[in-house]
C-alpha cells in the first residue's frame, strides 16, 4: 500500500489565528490525514471539512517526512492473501488450503511459528544435500514454486529414512506421508485402532454371541476382517494431512466439486489454524461428506469380507452338514448394513474421537508430557469400540442380516 489515510473528529475548536493561515473552524472540523510513504519527505495534507465551510476544502501541506511506522498512520490495514485464505500452498496442516478466512500479517507469523518459515528452492536443495537424499516429484515441483515449510521438510527426511517398511511407504505412499507430515502420532493411532478394535470386537460378538459363538465363527470372521479394514480408513479419512504444492485450478462441474469437496477440513472438529478457518457450513459440510465416504468404503467392505464368509460357509457346508448350520446371510444386504452403519454410527462417534483428541492434544499438559495425549488415545478409542462393537451386532440382528 502507497499512501495511508485517517480521518479523525475534533470537537469545539477555537479559531485559528491568522497566522494559522485564517481557517475558522466554529464547530466541529473533521481532519483527513493523508501523505505518502515513500522515503523521500512527504507532505501532510490535512483537509478541514467544518460547518459553514465552502464547498472547497481548505489545505495546509506540511513538509516533513513520515514513515510507515509512523504511529499517524494507524490503523494500519494488513493485506489478505498470500499464506492466507487459501491455506498454505506449501503445505499446511489438515485442510491447509481451505478455510476461507482471511490470513493477515498476524496469521502468516503464527503460522510460521507453529510451522517454521517458507524454504524456497535454494533452501530446500541445501537441506536434501546434507541428508543426501531425493524429494518425490510433487515435493520437488512444490519447492520450485512456491517453497516448503521448514518443519515438513525436516519431517519428510527423518522419516523417509526410517526402518522399513515406514522409510518405503513414506517416499511412494503419499496419502501416508501428507498424513503423518501432519500428525506425527497417526500410524500410533492406526496401531491403535487396530489392535483394540479386534481384542474388543472379539469380547463384544462372544458377549452377545453366547452359546452360538462357535456356531456363528464364520460371521464373526467376517466381521473382523472387514474391520481391519475399516479401522484403517476410519483413522485416515478424519487425519488431518499437509497440502504439497498448489492445489490444481480444476473447471467444469466435475472441478467445482473436487475443489467444494477439498476446501472442507479433515474432520467437524479439526482445528483451525492461522490462515485456514472453517465456518460452520463447511464443518456440518463434512459431516455429510464423510458420511457418504464412510458408507462407500463399508459397502465395499461388506461385500468383500462378506462375500469371503459366504465363500467359507458354503465350502463348510458342502464337506458336512449339521443340524446347527446358519442360512447364509445375504451378501448384498450385509454390505448394505456395513455402509449404513459406517456412515451414521461410526461417522458420529469417531468425529467426537477426533474432536476430543484435539482439545486433549492441545492442551499445556498433553504438550508438556506426550505420553498423556497417547494414553487419551488408548482410552477413548477403547471405550469407542466397546460400543460400537456391541451396537453393530445389534443393528445385524434387527436388520436381520444375522
Amino acid at each position: 500500500m502507497s499512501a495511508c489515510s485517517s480521518t479523525f473528529r475534533l470537537p469545539n475548536l477555537p479559531n485559528i489565528s491568522p497566522q494559522n493561515h485564517n481557517i475558522v473552524m466554529p464547530t466541529t472540523v473533521f481532519l483527513s490525514l493523508r501523505h505518502s510513504t515513500a522515503t523521500n519527505p512527504a507532505l501532510c495534507k490535512l483537509l478541514c471539512v467544518g460547518n459553514n465551510f465552502d464547498s472547497t476544502p481548505k489545505t495546509i501541506e506540511i513538509p516533513g517526512k513520515i514513515t510507515e511506522e509512523s504511529p499517524d498512520c494507524e490503523p494500519r490495514i494488513h493485506s489478505s492473501g498470500g499464506d492466507g485464505g487459501a491455506g498454505d500452498s506449501s503445505g499446511g496442516g489438515g485442510g491447509g488450503d481451505s478455510g476461507g478466512g482471511g490470513g493477515d500479517g498476524e496469521g502468516n507469523d503464527g503460522e510460521e511459528k507453529e510451522f517454521g518459515p517458507i524454504l524456497k528452492f535454494e533452501e530446500v536443495m541445501k537441506e536434501i544435500e546434507l541428508k543426501g537424499v531425493g524429494l518425490p516429484d510433487d515435493m520437488m515441483e512444490a519447492a520450485k514454486t512456491v517453497g516448503i515449510r521448514k518443519m515438513f521438510l525436516l519431517r519428510y527426511l527423518d522419516l523417509q529414512g526410517s526402518v522399513w517398511p515406514l522409510g518405503f511407504l513414506m517416499r511412494y505412499c503419499f496419502m501416508l506421508r501428507d498424513r503423518m507430515l501432519a500428525d506425527p502420532s497417526f500410524l500410533f493411532k492406526v496401531g491403535t485402532e487396530i489392535v483394540i478394535d479386534s481384542c474388543c470386537a472379539t469380547f463384544a460378538e462372544f458377549q452377545k454371541r453366547g452359546k452360538d459363538f462357535w456356531s456363528e465363527f464364520e460371521l464373526y470372521l467376517a466381521d473382523l476382517l472387514v474391520g481391519l479394514v475399516v479401522d484403517i480408513a476410519l483413522v485416515g479419512m478424519l487425519a488431518p494431512y499437509a497440502r504439497i504444492g498448489q492445489p490444481s485450478a480444476s473447471s467444469g462441474l466435475f472441478g467445482r466439486i473436487q475443489n467444494a469437496c477439498g476446501s472442507l477440513p479433515s474432520s467437524v472438529f479439526e482445528a483451525e489454524r492461522p490462515g485456514c478457518r472453517f465456518s460452520v457450513k463447511q464443518r456440518i459440510a463434512t459431516y455429510f461428506y464423510k458420511g457418504v465416504l464412510y458408507g462407500s468404503v463399508g459397502f465395499v467392505c461388506g461385500i468383500i469380507g462378506q462375500g469371503i464368509a459366504n465363500l467359507i460357509m458354503t465350502a463348510k457346508r458342502n464337506i458336512k452338514k449339521s443340524e446347527d448350520d446358519i442360512p447364509v446371510p445375504p451378501l448384498v444386504k450385509s454390505a448394505a448394513l456395513w455402509g449404513v452403519f459406517l456412515a451414521v454410527s461410526s461417522n458420529i462417534r469417531y468425529q467426537i474421537v477426533n474432536g476430543l483428541e484435539r482439545i486433549v492434544e492441545s492442551s499445556p499438559l498433553a504438550k508438556q508430557l506426550p505420553p498423556v495425549a497417547m494414553a487419551f488415545t488408548v482410552g477413548v478409542r477403547f471405550a469407542n469400540n466397546i460400543y460400537g462393537g456391541m451396537q453393530f451386532v445389534d443393528w445385524a440382528k434387527w436388520s436381520g442380516v444375522q
